[in-house]
């Protein structure tokens, strides 16, 4: 760009594209595609005898990058670093500072909450400094992270398999679910019966008796809850029941008002995306970046959808708030307008950036949907009508709540339905439309028919699996990780093998009990307790917030706990004794027995005579399904990146695979296999399109 006077660096292409067309000729807008330095991944690269100084280097393979961004900034007037609003970004502009030559004090710092024309300008307009607290918050962070990783996990290697790792977040992460898996496994579950009771207006046409029947719960016995805990309990309320006389004994009317939940925060957005969507928090992550940095919009040009998608705050701009409810009278009339009051939920909220809320209210779903692709448009709905449900009044439902008498006896019913649909209008709680469940018209004194009468037997459950959407909630009740980093937690806890998901419920693998009960939890206790790491990360916070040094933070959590835990955990656990696993079968190269073993991709089979045999095997996963070539079966396999296929077990003399699942179902249109992707199975055949919704 010859005419060019500035230069304005950002992360991303596309962020770049949407920039540039704001900016116009005279900004040339370059990406920096994330870091261009960091720690050594062959090493520490922390000086641990001088403060903990880390030794960042260029990053490996992009050398080409570094010296075009050096050049472009040679030949520019002024350099603008418009990384992401976050500790990240303030930490990867300091970098380009310090390989640019330029002086982190000068004024060449700007931030862009949203991607918008006004916003990019007026981030150019309001440059300012870097701010070191940020860098200097992320650099702690950093570094605790790499000392614990590269300490704690040769301990891992040594007794439980090479390539593992352990996280100081992500360790804290693994404990919260064994040990949930630890209550499932040691619940005792307890009987209990409830008892139910189909009630119908007296005297009443048969035509309308199904209008005028409702169901009443046995709630109390002689004014005390009801408590039922065998069969022969349950049989005597049942029959002094059907002996008895059901008459109404009080009907009160009610009236609910649900209120609107919050804009999204990063956590919050992750968990809607799971439950409703079933998007995983990476891919959640993915697609709102796209939709945050911009798409190429019908009549707009590239245009960045929505605000910054790292965000704990609930907070909305005045502009945003008015703009919103400007637009929520002229669509659904004044009386929707509501005046809700959010607060951040979590103490160590940052309220740096606003919740996650659409750029511009006049490009709704509807209007942009043909510009989106399918995962783009369903997520950006979600964030638009999560927000503008956030502004408008709460739903009301209107009902009664109805006491029956019979004998000693209580039994209670309640019935509502929607008066006011507020908020509801743009935005449900739940996948599944509410019905009115409206009480008849009761009166007290008067007696009803018993129409059904009902006993089930029932039991306690355990707590329940945690869920990707109900782990991150978890996390961040409990003050551990922050919103950049909670998709990539549970994203290495399944990519690691240290937990398996199945039907969304998350449960810990043998190796991911192993690394908690057999090292984490006996040598480094603190490291995986969830109040310990939380308030590491309050440490961070303060030093964010210029209250503390990192070098302090770092090292009162070094020399203060870990140093001694790491020479203890070195020094005893050698004294472990892990028994192997035998498979019952015996080494086909030198005849000694064969074990189960643990690696970076998850367990393998090898020679119980390692190193002096190394024959290894993968373990054969079966599928069930036939190979419609050979027919043998179609086994998993893990290609030599990690990455998980299904090929055939006649390999290699038949070479069939697919990168998706297969089903023993034929696709009625070309006869080839279906596979699963996602919620659909779909035709292995690229070129046969045929799909259809998996059972």
């Amino acid at each position: 760009m010859a005419n060019a006077k500035h230069l304005v660096i950002v992360e991303s292409p596309s962020k770049a594209r949407t920039i540039g067309k704001f900016l116009g000729s005279r900004y040339n807008v370059v990406a920096s595609a994330g870091h261009l330095r960091d720690l050594p991944k062959s090493s520490l690269g922390v000086d641990m005898e001088h403060d903990f100084e880390p030794k960042y280097i260029n990053v490996r393979g992009k050398a080409d990058l570094i010296r075009t961004i050096k050049k472009e900034a040679k030949a520019a007037d002024k350099v603008y670093l418009a990384t992401d609003p976050d500790r990240e970004g303030e930490a990867i502009s300091w970098h380009l500072c310090d390989l640019l030559g330029i002086d982190p004090a000068r004024a060449y710092r700007v931030v862009f909450p949203e991607i918008t024309k006004s916003a990019v300008l007026e981030g150019i307009k309001n440059s300012r400094p870097i701010d070191m607290n940020l860098v200097n918050a992320q650099q702690g962070r950093r570094v605790m992270d790499r000392i614990a990783g590269y300490e704690i996990s040769p301990v891992l290697w040594t007794k439980i398999g090479r390539g593992l790792s352990a996280g100081r977040v992500q360790s804290a992460a693994l404990k919260i679910i064994c040990d949930r898996e630890k209550e499932i496994e040691a619940f005792d579950p307890q009987e209990y019966w409830v008892i139910t009771a189909d009630l119908c207006k007296q005297g009443v046409p048969a035509s309308q008796k199904k209008k005028n029947t409702f169901t009443a719960t046995l709630a109390e016995y002689q004014g005390k809850k009801v408590k039922l805990d065998s069969k022969a309990d349950a049989d005597k309320a049942l029959k002094d029941l059907k002996a008895g006389d059901f008459r109404v004994k009080s009907l009160e009317p009610y009236e609910t008002v649900k209120r609107p939940y919050a804009p999204y925060t990063t956590s919050t957005m992750q968990q809607d995306a799971s439950i409703k969507l079933h998007f995983g928090p990476q891919k959640t992550m993915s697609v709102a970046q796209q939709l945050y940095q911009g798409v190429n919009v019908k009549g707009h040009g590239t245009t960045g959808l929505i605000t910054y998608m790292r965000t704990d705050s609930v907070r909305i701009s005045d502009e945003a708030d008015a703009a919103c409810k400007s637009y929520i009278a002229g669509t659904y009339g004044k009386e929707y307008v509501g005046n809700n009051r959010y607060t951040n939920k979590s103490s160590n909220a940052q309220d740096a950036h606003e919740a996650i809320r659409p750029s511009y209210m006049d490009l709704d779903p509807e209007t942009v949907k043909d510009s989106l692709q399918s995962d783009e448009y369903k997520l950006y709905k979600l964030i638009w009508s999560r927000f503008v449900a956030s502004r408008m009044k709460p739903a009301v439902y209107s009902g009664a709540a109805a006491e029956i008498e019979n004998g000693d006896y209580l039994l209670k019913a309640k019935g509502s339905a929607l008066k006011f649909d507020g908020y509801m209008k743009v935005y449900r709680d739940t996948a599944k439309e509410e019905k009115d469940k409206l009480l008849p018209p009761l009166q007290a004194g008067e007696a009803l028919d018993l129409a059904d009468l009902n006993g089930e037997q029932k039991f306690t459950q355990p707590p329940a699996r945690f869920t990707e959407a109900s782990l991150i909630r978890e996390m961040e009740e409990n003050g551990i990780g922050r919103p950049s980093t909670y998709a990539t937690i549970v994203n290495t806890l399944t990519t690691k093998k240290y937990v398996a998901k199945e039907k969304n419920a998350l449960s810990p693998t043998d190796l991911g009990n192993k690394i908690t009960y057999l090292i984490m939890e006996p040598y480094f206790k603190e490291l995986v307790d969830v109040g310990f790491t939380a308030d590491m990360e309050k440490q961070l916070d303060k030093v964010e917030e210029g209250d503390l040094q990192w070098q302090k933070v770092v090292g009162d959590y070094y020399n203060g706990y870990l140093k001694d835990e790491l020479a203890k955990a070195k020094t005893e656990a050698e004294k472990i004794v892990t028994e192997p696993e035998y498979i019952g079968e015996n080494c086909p190269q030198c005849g000694r027995p064969l074990v189960k073993k643990n690696g970076k991709f998850g367990s393998f089979i090898a020679c119980s005579g390692y190193p002096e045999c190394k024959y290894t095997r993968n373990i054969v996963v079966g599928t069930g399904v036939s190979c419609p070539l050979c027919g043998k079966e179609i086994v998993v396999k893990r290609s030599r990146k990690g990455k998980t296929f299904y090929g055939c077990s006649g390999y290699p003399d038949c070479g069939q695979v697919y990168w998706y699942k297969p089903v023993n179902k034929k696709c009625p249109k070309c006869g080839q296999l279906l596979v699963q992707r996602g919620r659909k199975l779909v035709c292995s055949n690229e070129e046969c399109h045929y799909s259809e919704k998996n059972n």
